[in-house]
């Protein structure tokens, strides 16, 4: 193997010889060598290292890349693409570099997008927490679709349900989402609960019908507080959503769309009257919706807590702690805050 000295002596000779004249593939066959074998030692002065960094010869300063940016920012370019001042810096008789050179700069320094000043994003705060003690305190409500048998028409289920007992307390299918038609649902609801101005708050979430100008009117007639979703969170809704879920995965929901309005109705009023009286409900104790909201839930699970007392003293032995709970749920949560979360899933 040559060393690289050498190598290089016999380099110099070479570039000599072609400075006198000679061809280059004629002065390496003198000296015993190819000319492709000189050519790879030129890989010598090569720095090889993966993570050398390599800078290019035309490489703009750091002068002059601060002059771009200052350029590019200053008040009356900061709202222009490169496009846009690379030719009007041109008529002004200044060149500091290509619109290609200018987007490069600006990818690097992240001010590809928009460098003018933006009004800062209002942080989209969690709504208050609505907490209910009793029936027709807190209710939340919704719109959704029943498709029909025509293709890109739907029929609409407005739905109320109670927040503490999860009662639907009102519930109509229209053929069109109206204002008119949820303030009509409400009103019929308030006056057959019989609540009072000021009792009721309703929660909904931010669709065209329920923050409405006509819709609000209804509610501040009514005395009724409401509140809402942040916008596209539907987990501030949980309730309501829950509900519709419920419904739509019955068995007895049908498998094909609805032909009329009519058969629409008829399957709303089937599947909730059996949600508010025959289901029971797995997060109010296991008690119908209808029973808690009557208050005869009371009763029920005071009878259930009796029995497990009578089992657990027959058969002592086969109880390694304490029997099932079945205390009443006295208070339901909207939108808890997180410390609000911890504590229930403890208790």
């Amino acid at each position: 193997m040559i060393p690289k000295a050498l190598r290089m002596q016999i380099r110099g000779w070479l570039a000599e010889a072609v400075k006198a004249g000679a061809r280059y593939t004629r002065a390496c066959a003198v000296i015993g060598l190819s000319a492709r074998c000189v050519q790879r030692w030129r890989t010598d002065d090569i720095d090889a290292r993966c993570t050398r960094v390599q800078t290019s010869a035309n490489a703009f300063s750091a002068d002059e890349i601060a002059t771009i940016l200052a350029t590019v920012n200053a008040p009356e370019y900061a709202h222009l693409p490169p496009t846009q001042i690379v030719p009007m810096l041109a008529d002004h008789n200044v060149y500091i570099g290509s619109e290609s050179s200018f987007y490069r700069i600006l990818r690097r320094e992240q001010q590809l997008a928009h460098r003018r000043p933006e009004r800062t994003a209002q942080p989209r705060h969690k709504p208050s927490a609505l907490i209910a003690t009793a029936p027709n305190q807190v209710a939340t409500w919704d719109i959704t679709y029943l498709p029909s048998d025509v293709r890109g028409q739907y029929f609409y289920l407005y739905a109320v349900l109670d927040l503490f007992s999860r009662h639907v307390v009102a519930w109509q299918v229209y053929e069109r989402e109206s204002q008119e038609h949820a303030s009509a649902l409400i009103r019929d609801y308030v006056e057959r609960e019989g609540i009072a101005p000021g009792q009721l708050t309703l929660h909904a979430d931010n669709g065209a019908v329920m923050k409405g100008s006509s819709f609000y009117a209804t509610l501040q007639a009514l005395h009724i507080a409401p509140s809402h979703s942040r916008p596209s969170v539907s987990d501030d809704n949980p309730f309501i959503e829950s509900l519709f879920k419920t419904i739509k995965y019955r068995p007895q929901h049908p498998l094909k769309p609805f032909a009329n309005i009519e058969d629409a109705r008829a399957f709303a009023d089937r599947l909730l009257t059996w949600y508010n009286t025959d289901h029971r409900h797995s997060q109010i104790r296991y008690v119908t919706p209808q029973e808690r909201h009557e208050g005869r839930d009371v009763a029920i699970l005071a009878q259930r807590k009796q029995v497990y007392a009578d089992a657990r003293q027959r058969h002592p032995h086969r109880w390694s702690a304490g029997t099932r709970n079945w205390s009443r749920i006295e208070q339901v949560t909207l939108n808890p805050h997180r410390v609000e979360q911890v504590q229930s899933s403890k208790r």
